[in-house]
């Protein structure tokens, strides 16, 4: 039994269950995908009922029990029912504590499936070997992409067996697309985009005439017979199409999902809106970055990071003076490598001057106009060695202090990340990867992710003062992109609004929870993207739970798309199915299949009947309920 006041177990007994612990964005999100799309039995563990997400996901239909504890306990997870739990996920709290829960979960259940929540990847790798049947994901690691490449104005893209796969939207739309994935975009109203829609196969309309017309052929009324046209069949045309209208993926709060089996749509219908479709490239799509503007980049940054505005000043003025002196040395001499030699020595004040009784017997090493540029480079030399000193001393004084540098003053085309928590960091190291230049904004200096961006040389600029200001001082309007990634949406608001009204031509993409929030976003601002960290990564947390790899998640706006790899093992409920049955009634769609005997990945498998054998792979774009039903499949018939 719980302490007094700490909330209430299970009132009845309960099993083959899955316990959510924690009571943040990603553990309600992760509860709705269990409880709507597994419909499975869900019992959440929180520190407070009255604070984050619990209340909300107190009031989810089809959670069993919300049980208060302010640490994972044995105690609490013997209120919660571990021992017959089938599955167990750790969705909050520091990864040391995760880790600590893991393993006392283990030791009530040895059968438990534990997905766990890890900021450090490396160590859930090797925390996944000590556990029989666990896995360590990253929420932010997995959301990082989408947010870095929207802020790019780049799709994101998801690597499997060689080819990256990405989203195109209607013009961008090439030949070789895999497979129409959404349709009815409506950037005023996104509640209508269709993920996955049911579209009519190569052959459909001999079908439908063969249907219609039984063996006397294609015979329309009145005699006319409809010839097929020779050669190869067209590809379908992307739209609305007769079949089962597919349950269209929203985000939580929005209107109810259609049933697979609601009506269909007339296939003559025009589809308004745009339609989007997944394709592979051979390689990533790269940033179209010159490496003669990345070169400048550095120079200038490293240059301004050096010294201050006096300094460059003192220094751009003794080099002009030196060029010009070393230009007065070689017309003299006309001997470049003689002028090179004597001007190092001058700059190191060790030259040999001439003598006056040389000069008078007319042997001097020159005249007075070469005199006077040795003279030049000499002072010029001597300015030299404190103005290093100093620099040397201030960079060494800076890094003993741990101190972050701020933004130089010829930073160019940068990203700004507005926050440096966890996926803050992902998304500020991902795009510094990528050559892109990125200036940190963060108003606690006790951030997490403000000592890695000092080890990567990335400017932050900290302070908790208004966001005018804030942005200002990280160059906005010399930006490209602002990237709103703190954990509160109105903090996250406020800093795109601002960014837009001090930049109106900066990109800005926000990180939104509320759904309200992220459709005024839309239908006010162009040029804008909004993401979800929660709702990209519940679905990974969820397929992982159940036993699924997820390889990926592709962005159709608000909407996810997964990208899931499936192994079909002995005894799995997967054998005997072809892809026929894998994509009826809609929600999945085979993009790739790799069989037992060959290492081969077959893009777009045309053959439907061939059914699964154990040792086979299979390669899924999936809606979250599409995946869900596949992963019911492998759960109970498994």
């Amino acid at each position: 039994m719980t302490s007094e006041g700490w909330g209430t177990p299970p009132v009845e007994p309960i099993s083959q269950h899955y316990i959510v612990c924690g009571g943040n964005a990603l553990a309600h999100r992760l509860v709705l995908e269990l409880v709507e799309h597994y419909e499975v039995p869900v019992v959440v563990l929180v520190t407070d009922r009255t604070r984050d997400h619990a209340p909300r996901i107190e009031e989810i239909a089809g959670v069993a029990a919300v049980v208060e504890y302010p640490n994972i306990t044995e105690e609490a997870l013997r209120a919660v029912s571990v021992d017959t739990a089938r599955g167990l996920a750790l969705v909050e709290g520091s990864d040391q504590e995760n880790i600590h829960a893991a393993l006392s979960a283990q030791g009530h259940n040895p059968n438990i499936r534990i997905v766990f929540r890890m900021f450090n990847q490396r160590l859930g790798e090797n925390i996944e070997r000590l556990l029989r049947n666990g896995a360590a994901l990253s929420g932010s690691a997995t959301a990082a992409p989408a947010f870095a490449a929207a802020a790019l104005g780049r799709p994101n893209s998801v690597e499997i067996g060689g080819r990256y796969l990405h989203i195109a939207f209607d013009d961008a739309i090439t030949s070789d697309r895999i497979c129409v994935v959404a349709d009815h975009i409506d950037r005023q109203d996104l509640s209508k985009i269709r993920l996955l829609p049911e579209q009519e196969g190569d052959s459909a309309e001999f079908v439908r005439l063969a249907t219609e017309f039984g063996d006397d052929g294609p015979v329309r009324p009145g005699g006319v017979r409809r010839e097929a046209a020779p050669g190869p069949e067209p590809a379908p045309e992307p739209g609305p199409v007769r079949g089962l209208e597919p349950e269209s993926e929203r985000e939580s709060g929005s209107e109810p999902e259609p049933e697979s089996g609601s009506e269909p749509e007339s296939a003559s219908e025009e589809s308004p809106g745009g339609i989007a479709a997944l394709q592979a490239l051979r390689m990533e799509p790269g940033e179209p970055i010159s490496w003669a503007r990345r070169l400048r980049w550095r120079v200038l940054d490293t240059m301004r990071f050096f010294t201050s505005a006096r300094m460059r000043l003192v220094l751009l003025t003794a080099l002009a003076a030196v060029l010009l002196a070393f230009s007065v040395l070689w017309y003299l001499s006309r001997d470049f490598g003689w002028t090179v030699y004597i001007s190092l020595l001058d700059l190191a004040g060790a030259a040999q001057p001439d003598q006056q009784a040389d000069i008078a017997a007319g042997t001097g090493t020159g005249g007075a106009w070469q005199r006077v540029a040795q003279v030049v480079i000499t002072l010029c030399g001597i300015t030299f060695a404190p103005v290093a000193t100093a620099i040397v001393v201030e960079v060494l004084g800076s890094g003993r202090r741990g101190l972050p540098r701020n933004p130089s003053a010829g930073t160019r085309d940068h990203v700004i990340v507005v926050g440096l928590g966890n996926v803050g960091t992902r998304v500020a190291t991902q795009l510094h990867e990528m050559g892109v230049p990125v200036v940190c904004l963060e108003r606690d200096p006790q951030a997490r992710g403000i000592a890695a961006a000092r080890a990567l040389g990335i400017p932050v600029v900290l302070g908790d003062g208004p966001f005018e200001e804030q942005l200002r001082r990280a160059r906005l309007k010399h930006s490209r992109a602002v990237v709103a990634v703190s954990g509160d949406d109105a903090t996250n608001l406020e800093a795109a609004l601002e960014a837009r009204h001090g930049n109106p031509e900066v990109r800005v993409v926000v990180r939104l929870f509320d759904d309200n929030f992220a459709g005024h976003f839309y239908k006010t601002l162009d040029n804008a993207a909004s993401r979800s960290v929660s709702y990209l990564a519940a679905p990974a947390f969820a397929a992982a739970l159940m036993g699924s790899e997820v390889r990926g998640t592709l962005s159709v706006f608000r909407h996810a798309l997964l990208i899931a790899e499936l192994t079909v093992e002995d005894g799995s409920g997967l054998i005997g199915l072809n892809r026929h049955d894998l994509e009826d009634p809609g929600g999945v769609r085979v993009i790739a299949v790799r069989f037992t005997r060959s290492n081969q990945l077959h893009w777009g498998f045309a053959d439907r009947t061939r059914r699964l054998t154990p040792g086979d792979r299979i390669v899924v774009a999936a809606t979250r309920s599409g995946l869900a039903r596949l992963n019911t499949v492998l759960v109970e018939e498994g």
